[in-house]
């Protein structure tokens, strides 16, 4: 399996921030969706004044403002972005830093998320792996997204119509819709894998080919990811549910609070099915190793067998190799056919016991 590799981060001074994905050399975009029951506006290519003065006019309006960005490599922008939040500096760390387990931080005044989308890659061997932050922050959410892949466009479009409840509800009802599609990721790529890994364990009772095991333990390693990346997600989602404490971030109607829940419960089906994808390819394992130890049984047997009948044969050939004098049997006329035809009927009553007791 191709790994993705991240660079390590090294201890340094506070504030300083670095971005420990892919660097690129393409802009960052920035997109903002203003809207209410009232209306809705889209604004494509952002500038950061524009950001800043959204963000600075936000708490004289009601209005739901969502920025998204595609691109963390601008780490000056991420940063400024950032600060005009007023976020901790180890939150903007948290966003550039890809190589992170997703996480929840809930604060006072902001509340944090860090999630990992995984679909299958364009290579069997690879998984289309992209983390995604959320900032919420009274009427205003940013959405940063490693890549320019978009897994929103029907959000955007249910805002975009008046479809559904999503426009009169507040930014925190949008995070739930944001999250529940980056969870669906999981779904899609559960779902791929698990046509692999159900072909895998029929053909590891047949085939004996080395590159059977080999495809088990990549599609090990895909289904692992997932577990990782799911798992800090459950809890995350666990405690943004359950706990009270005086940091809450009270930005979320306690209507919502059931929404988030409901996405804790799809976590754990996530960790159900993926249990189930790791129990199926344990089996395919066995399957394969079971296979490949019955025909290497088969194949000893016979060699067995063979090298039984050829022991009495062998030993008659010895002793008439024998270089004596005397051998009265070397001189009788049919002598060398009674020897032929004795070391057939051996052979052929050896090979009836042995089917007889059904050892091959």
């Amino acid at each position: 399996m191709k790994r993705i590799k991240y660079k390590k981060v090294r201890k340094v001074q506070p504030n300083y921030y670095e971005y420990t994905g892919v660097h690129k050399t393409d802009p960052v975009e920035m997109q903002l969706f203003v809207y209410d029951d009232a209306g809705y506006e889209e604004y494509k290519k952002v500038s950061l004044l524009r950001v800043k003065k959204e963000i600075e006019d936000e708490l004289q309006t009601d209005d739901v403002k969502w920025f998204n960005i595609h691109g963390l490599h601008d780490v000056e922008l991420i940063k400024h972005i950032g600060e005009m939040l007023a976020v901790e500096a180890f939150i903007i760390s948290d966003i550039l830093n890809v190589s992170r387990r997703s996480k929840m931080e809930e604060l006072d005044q902001v509340l944090f998320f860090s999630i990992k989308s995984v679909l299958p890659g364009n290579d069997y061997d690879a998984l289309a792996i992209e983390q995604i932050s959320f900032l919420l922050k009274d009427n205003v959410l940013v959405s940063f997204q490693e890549k320019k892949s978009d897994f929103f466009t029907h959000i955007r479009e249910r805002i975009k119509t008046h479809s559904g409840i999503v426009r009169k509800r507040k930014n925190d009802y949008l995070l739930y819709l944001l999250l529940e599609a980056v969870m669906e990721n999981f779904y899609i790529t559960i779902e791929f894998y698990e046509d692999q890994i159900e072909a895998l364990l029929v053909e590891a009772k047949s085939s004996d080919k080395p590159d059977v095991l080999v495809r088990i333990e990549k599609n090990r390693e895909h289904i692992n990811f997932l577990k990782r990346a799911i798992l800090p997600l459950r809890d995350a989602l666990f405690n943004l549910k359950s706990e009270h404490h005086e940091d809450r971030y009270d930005g979320i109607e306690e209507s919502n609070y059931g929404l988030f829940a409901r996405l804790h419960q799809k976590s754990l089906e996530i960790l159900e099915q993926i249990e189930y994808d790791m129990n199926t390819l344990d089996s395919a394992s066995s399957f394969y190793f079971s296979s490949q130890s019955h025909r290497m049984n088969e194949i000893m047997k016979i060699l067995t067998a063979v090298s039984v009948i050829f022991m009495p044969l062998t030993f008659i050939v010895g002793v008439y190799g024998m270089n004596f004098d005397i051998m009265p049997e070397l001189r009788l006329k049919y002598g060398y056919f009674l020897v032929l035809a004795a070391m057939f009927l051996l052979v052929l009553g050896m090979i009836f016991f042995f089917k007889r007791k059904k050892w091959f």
